[in-house]
């Protein structure tokens, strides 16, 4: 078991210059062009000392997150289940981590922050147009900013149509619910579920 930071490193070469020096204190207009393009993030957020992490995805239209300058973006809260896991972890814990990705790039952008929660009108109004209103809107300073490399994502072959995996490989949600839950009642059908969010999605985002 590795125990200590001189174990791990002496397992590993040490990080490349390049490798150091593409970490960015700002999002420069490489990441802001990355930002502009990415329909999904993955939010990763820390509770109170001894709470569980947590990462969840949060997702809308190409750039619903908005980079108001190098040093601040903005996340709409999109709601969804009313867990609030992220949302509870920021009052305490304010450190965020995002993970960018856009369909058919391997490459992928990583910005660690601080983040608050705004229910301001000012921060709420660059949102009005494209979805519902936000209830919140999680503001976010950037601390460091970098690009990852190709690896992971060519490894994994996310954007490859021969590596998709058909949906009726594993029951519906509603089902792994259920089962997970011990309910009794009948879940809905996948098909049903996808068209009810469908229109629900479609009602955020309003008319074309």
């Amino acid at each position: 078991m590795i125990t200590s930071l001189e174990q791990l490193r002496a397992r590993y070469a040490q990080p490349a210059d390049r490798a150091v020096r593409k970490q960015l204190d700002h999002l420069d207009a490489h990441c802001q062009r990355f930002i502009a393009l990415s329909p999904l993030c993955v939010l990763a957020t820390a509770g109170v000392q001894g709470a569980m992490l947590d990462a969840s995805p949060r997702g809308g239209p190409p750039g619903f997150v908005k980079v108001l300058d190098a040093r601040r973006m903005l996340l709409p809260d999109a709601g969804g289940n009313n867990r609030l896991d992220s949302l509870e972890n920021l009052l305490t814990d304010p450190r965020v981590a995002l993970l960018f990705v856009v369909p058919g790039v391997d490459e992928s952008l990583r910005v660690n922050g601080v983040a608050r929660l705004r229910d301001e009108d000012e921060f709420i109004a660059p949102f009005e147009g494209e979805r519902q209103r936000p209830k919140l809107v999680i503001e976010i300073d950037v601390r460091e900013a970098y690009l990852h490399c190709a690896k992971a994502l060519m490894r994994s072959r996310l954007w490859q149509a021969d590596a998709q995996v058909e949906r009726a490989v594993l029951p519906s949600l509603n089902q792994m619910i259920h089962d997970q839950i011990g309910s009794l009642d009948s879940p809905e059908a996948q098909e049903a579920m996808v068209q009810r969010y469908r229109q629900l999605i479609a009602e955020e985002q309003g008319p074309p």
